[in-house]
């Protein structure tokens, strides 16, 4: 379906997020980018909801204008209302899996952040700028989150994965967050073949903005893990001409883009505007020509679309 309304939130994703005051994106004050109170809200807090006027239309608009399949799913975490677009149809991740990757690793108790982990020069694939300098060291469980959000560095994702008990047991993992749709099967960079009706490294935009949205602002982290999600998020450097194009001066952003053959182009955020609630979102683009080119433009203007929509005032 991909009618875009603004709607409430689904039930099991409001029992991981956390009380935010007042009602929304207009008016909601919010605790500093990482920072929030600890106690779940309940399921019957969720706003009304209605259509957006226009959002329908600027969407098409973009898809004819990029020549790109385009899907969006945002959450108002303050309202709880939500803008979708494609929201629940199939996209391939690529790299933005990462951010769940290095959430799910925060929640496993046995997966001490100071472990070094050791690797031989084997282990490396393409676009390891941080593991392929510690292949005679190794580097700490911490350090190879670190490097997989900020930089991306798929050798790092790798490892981390391993660290879990390799892909299925990723997968396993998934229905903790209330997750039964996303669908880890290969490793980098094997995943990012983002071939069209492949079911393969697929998820949708409203399942991982859902599951960022747990992890980065909800009650799926204790506060001290959320914290350190959040850093490394506002520390990404691959996202600059993705959603943090799209949101006005003076936000912060902290996000974890993909890019995939098909001219697939992805980003996951979380948006914290100043003195409101946060926003989270995921927005997905691809094409059918397997040389295609990556376009960020349609992710940042698809951004703006969704602040147009979730706070028609922000400057």
């Amino acid at each position: 379906m991909t009618r875009s309304t603004i709607r409430p939130l689904r039930a099991a994703a409001l029992a991981a997020l956390v009380p935010l005051a007042l009602a929304g994106c207009s008016t909601t004050r919010q605790a500093a980018p990482g920072r929030a109170p600890s106690t779940a809200l309940p399921t019957a807090a969720a706003g009304s909801g209605s259509p957006v006027a226009g959002t329908d239309a600027r969407f098409r608009r973009l898809e004819s204008a990029h020549r790109a399949r385009l899907g969006v799913y945002a959450i108002d975490t303050g309202s709880h209302r939500t803008v979708s677009w494609r929201g629940g149809e199939r996209f391939p991740y690529a790299s933005t899996y990462k951010a769940v990757l290095v959430g799910l690793v925060l929640r496993t108790p046995s997966v001490r952040l100071d472990r070094v982990v050791h690797y031989d020069r084997s282990q490396l694939v393409d676009y390891s700028p941080d593991t392929g300098k510690h292949v005679a060291d190794g580097m700490s469980v911490r350090a190879l989150c670190v490097a997989a959000i900020r930089d991306s560095d798929n050798t790092a994702a790798n490892l981390l994965t391993d660290q879990l008990g390799g892909v299925r047991a990723f997968a396993g993992r998934l229905p903790g967050l209330g997750d039964r749709v996303t669908r880890p099967v290969r490793t980098e960079t094997s995943l990012n073949t983002a071939v069209p009706g492949d079911a393969r490294d697929t998820s949708t935009p409203r399942t991982l903005a859902t599951d960022l949205a747990g992890l980065a602002v909800g009650g799926l982290l204790p506060p001290d893990r959320r914290r350190l999600l959040d850093g490394w998020l506002r520390g990404s450097t691959t996202g600059t001409g993705l959603v943090r194009a799209g949101v006005p001066d003076g936000w912060t952003v902290g996000d974890k883009s993909g890019t995939g053959a098909y001219g697939t182009r992805n980003d996951v955020a979380v948006v914290w505007p100043p003195h409101r609630a946060p926003i989270v979102l995921a927005v997905f683009g691809t094409r059918q020509a397997k040389g295609a080119t990556p376009d960020d433009s349609l992710v940042a203007a698809a951004a703006k679309a969704v602040v147009a929509a979730l706070c028609p005032h922000a400057g």
